[in-house]
């Protein structure tokens, strides 16, 4: 029997790939990526039968109460996600080359250039919870993008990631030109502590799950981290809402699918339209099973409301329910939004130009929209073929990351035999630092 790898080795299997990754032409990761995709839809039976024993075991916990409705409808699988899995990879493959782009080109003298060239950046550890499509998603932008990955599903979708990683990495060695070793695949939480010490190998950490998961791992790491945290999110009808158009909005932000990172979970309405908005609005939310809580104001509008306590303002309920507040003002909406937000996406429904730009600049999250569902922010719906997760960090990359943000530059230097002695002194070269590009 082969011995099992350690953590260790899997990660310096990956280092290993991720160099040569480095340099692999765009049209053989096209050519696997695009294998990729068909052997995911080849192999859907295996997948599914994986899926089903993982999902039997979840309804057990959750009928235990030990794992929530929300993470079980992110664990099923089924024929129409599976497709969706494959078009992903497919749109990815037609992405443009991310790699060996020139940022900015500078004549420092006279055949003496400076180049700032895009290059992959190395090795990405993902850490995410019961997500199978997070499999194809993930390693089809490291690939695209020249990075090597590790892999870390959540425990309930196991037998889910091993066979999609396997078919995945089966289908990359057969396309050829991609080296082993490129996609690995942890399983266990000891794991998981341990890729948090390996500086050395791993270059940057992208962990999707709850606000405390997140929290965990950027706390016990010197590895660069890159994700969110909660996913609180807005819909802020304004006083100029054209109210059926609120209704719709708000409606598919909170139940298109409320499992998601990017669905509503607070709903704040302008005082001067709450009394027109919000009986309509409550039909809607009724009709579809959404518990709604409400703040006195809303709740003197729609009787019977739950009370929306404090705590709500700041939950991340995954689910069909949301609090409701009714709001004097923009700026009050706005106030609210960045202290009990996450930064991750928040949207205004008004029919005035000049407010919805006052609120898109002053709301400080990763997504801010015009009159359009917060189930807008998503990698593949803004056209980047997939994510690897949304960030809500202020550095390296913003919002749903593509493969722009697992891509990083250098500096690359083309001279004559120029030495910096030459550049010092009194009788000094001067550098002409003209920009080419």
């Amino acid at each position: 029997m082969a011995r099992k790898k350690t953590v260790e080795s899997k990660a310096k299997e990956a280092r290993r790939a991720a160099l040569l990754l480095a340099g692999v032409k765009n049209s053989r990761k096209r050519t696997a990526l695009k294998k990729i995709a068909e052997a995911l839809v080849t192999n859907s039976e295996k997948i599914l039968k994986a899926n089903e024993a993982d999902v039997a075991e979840a309804q057990k916990e959750v009928k235990a109460g030990r794992m929530t409705k929300a993470l079980l409808d992110r664990l099923i699988v089924d024929d129409n996600k599976i497709g969706g899995m494959a078009e992903g990879v497919v749109s990815v493959a037609k992405l443009p080359d991310p790699v060996g782009k020139i940022l900015s080109k500078v004549e420092m003298d006279k055949d003496l250039v400076i180049e700032q060239v895009t290059c992959p950046i190395g090795v990405i550890g993902a850490v995410f919870e019961a997500r199978p499509d997070a499999v194809p998603q993930i390693s089809s932008l490291c690939l695209k993008s020249g990075n090597a990955v590790i892999l870390k599903g959540g425990t309930e979708a196991r037998r889910s990631n091993e066979v999609i990683t396997g078919i995945i990495e089966k289908a990359a060695k057969e396309a050829g030109g991609i080296p082993d070793g490129w996609i690995q695949l942890i399983e266990t939480r000891e794991e998981v502590n341990r890729i948090l010490q390996l500086d050395d190998y791993i270059d940057l950490l992208v962990p999707r799950g709850s606000n405390a998961f997140v929290k965990y791992i950027q706390d016990n790491t010197r590895i660069p981290v890159l994700g969110h945290s909660d996913g609180i999110c807005h819909v802020y009808v304004d006083k100029a809402a054209a109210i059926n158009q609120a209704v719709g909005i708000a409606h598919d932000s909170k139940t298109q699918y409320p499992a998601a990172c990017n669905a509503a979970e607070t709903l704040l309405v302008h005082a001067a339209v709450a009394e027109k908005f919000l009986p309509e609005m409550a039909r809607w939310f009724g009709d579809s099973g959404v518990e709604m809580r409400g703040c006195p104001k809303t709740r003197k509008i729609i009787k019977g409301l739950k009370a929306a306590k404090k705590e709500d303002w700041s939950t991340e309920y995954l689910d069909m329910i949301i609090s409701i507040k009714i709001v004097e003002s923009m700026q009050e909406a706005i106030e609210h939004i960045n202290t009990y937000g996450s930064k991750h996406t928040d949207a205004i429904v008004t029919r005035q130009k000049t407010r919805a730009k006052v609120f898109l600049s002053a709301v400080d999250s990763a997504c801010v929209f015009h009159n359009a569902s917060t189930r807008f922010s998503d990698g593949f719906r803004i056209g980047k073929g997939a994510e690897i997760g949304i960030s809500t960090n202020k550095t390296h990359a913003r919002g749903p990351v593509g493969v722009e943000g697992l891509i990083i530059y250098n500096y690359r230097l083309s001279g004559t035999g120029q030495i910096v002695d030459d550049y010092t002194g009194p009788h000094a070269r001067k550098f002409t630092h003209k920009k080419i590009l």
